[in-house]
This record gives C-alpha cells, structure tokens and sequence, in this order.
C-alpha cells in the first residue's frame, strides 16, 4: 500500500472525459479496513467545484478507474454539476 501512496501523491487527475479534476495532494486511508478510502485534491477544478475559502476537496477512491502518469477518475462529478444546473 505505501507504494500505491506513493504513486498518487502529486498525480493530477481526470475525468475519464478528459476534464481536469485537481491534483493529489494526500491521501485518506481506512485504517480498520487497510486501504485507500479517499484522494485530497488540491489546484482543484473551481468550475466543477464551489471553494468557500477552501482549498481542496475529497473524492472517494472508488471514483478511480485508473492510475498512471496520471489518475482517471469516473465523470461521476462531471454528472453531479450539470444535474445541479
């Protein structure tokens, strides 16, 4: 698992359409059940996501459907914004 953290931290992620989500600054783990939980985002997309002073959000893992040279989440969030609007 710690190189998995390893890999992640500093990855900027994606929609699996192509839409700039953040980039990973941390990484939330579940202790109890031994594996990632969540990816802190910071420099996070402020069109997709409302700020209020606040730096970064929290997807959760399961939103991953693939790390490389970069992290490719599920456009789950890309759904999310334009349902609200």
């Amino acid at each position: 698992m710690q190189d998995e953290i390893t890999r992640l931290v500093g990855r900027d992620v994606y929609s699996n359409n192509g839409v700039f989500i953040g980039r990973v600054e941390d990484v939330q783990l579940d202790i109890d059940e031994r594996r990632i939980s969540g990816l802190a985002l910071g420099d996070s997309n402020d069109e997709l996501f409302e700020q209020n002073g606040n730096k970064g959000v929290i997807i959760p893992y399961r939103w991953v459907s693939a790390v490389g040279d970069i992290v490719i989440i599920k456009d789950i969030i890309e759904r999310l914004k334009a349902r609200e609007e």
